[in-house]
């Protein structure tokens, strides 16, 4: 298995605490070059030394060139890189990423978008709010938390010039100000598109509420931070055939795709290696894949085209994969 190579190095500028167990990163180039232009709801790959790759979203308006800004929770059940950020990344060091990439696009044309967002999951958000103000588009932006103690950007969203979109919620605060999700997705305007980022629970809540009240799937839009707790497979070894050699691989019930190759001495470029990030993306030429990523969506699942091999296997005896 490959990691990416980073493509920037950043200098972390200003660290500090924006809410309980979130972290707030500035970054900027270490030569104090205008860093690549990003869209609304891009991330990077940050490297954080020992092999530890992570993405995270940027936080930052797409009109700012100067600097990144990023938001890291503190996860309980971190497998690394949360922690890192945390405990080990200090203002003054340097970490490598990787330019932005934009897996959860926003559409500049819609007439109306409305913005979930479930605790780190605003994140992304704000870059989309920062836009449509830019745009001059109309929008809001409802970002639901556990207490107002974890609630990070406050004080940025009072100040920005989009704060009266802005509509805080809090579980442990009076019922009046908690999220009537039924009534807002009842009440958007006709051609509203959603996008909506946070714990999976909350996103699957939102997706299954948006679709229940008629909203159809071309306008819902998602990102994932960790993938889903799958079952174990019920398939068992299968083979997988390279495309550019004629090459064929077994893989183990016990073995990712990416596993079984990095073996044979075939590697590939991964991540998060959870079906997230993207990163390992691989056509598929023939066979019919077992999708048990986050990333793809149900009408991308469906044509069987496409695989995530970091966590992904078949339901077919045998793959064929672009590779």
């Amino acid at each position: 298995m490959s990691l990416p190579e980073p493509e920037l190095r950043l200098r972390v500028t200003a660290r500090q605490m924006a809410a309980q167990d979130i972290c707030w990163l500035e970054l900027r180039d270490v030569d104090g070059r205008e860093l690549p232009a990003f869209s609304a709801g891009a991330h990077i790959d940050l490297h954080l030394g020992g092999g530890l790759v992570r993405q995270y979203s940027l936080a930052g308006s797409p009109a700012e060139r100067s600097r990144y800004e990023l938001g890291v929770l503190l996860e309980p059940a971190s497998r690394g890189g949360s922690a890192a950020v945390h405990r080990q990344v200090r203002e003054g060091d340097i970490l490598g990423a990787s330019a932005p990439r934009n897996h959860f696009g926003l559409d500049r044309d819609a007439p109306y978008s409305l913005l979930l967002a479930g605790g780190i999951g605003v994140t992304p958000l704000l870059s989309m709010a920062e836009q449509l103000h830019l745009d001059a588009r109309e929008f809001a932006l409802h970002y639901c938390t556990r207490s107002a103690a974890r609630t990070a950007f406050v004080e940025r969203l009072r100040r920005s010039a989009w704060a009266g979109r802005v509509h805080l919620h809090h579980d442990d605060g009076a019922s009046a100000q908690r999220l009537d999700l039924p009534a807002l997705l009842q009440g958007a305007p006709a051609g509203a598109h959603l996008y909506v980022c946070g714990p999976r629970g909350f996103i699957d809540w939102v997706l299954q509420g948006a679709r229940a009240t008629g909203w159809d799937d071309a306008r819902l839009h998602r990102e994932y931070f960790v993938a889903a707790e799958t079952a174990p497979s019920p398939a068992g070894a299968f083979e997988v055939e390279l495309a550019s050699s004629g090459r064929v691989v077994r893989v183990e019930p016990a073995q990712t795709i990416v596993q079984a190759l990095a073996a044979a001495g075939v590697d590939l470029p991964t991540s998060c290696e959870q079906g997230v990030c993207g990163t390992c993306l691989t056509r598929v030429l023939a066979g019919t894949p077992e999708h048990r990523d986050s990333y793809l969506t149900d009408e991308e699942r469906a044509r069987n085209d496409q695989i995530l091999p970091c966590c992904s296997r078949a339901l077919s005896a045998r793959l064929r994969l672009d590779v």
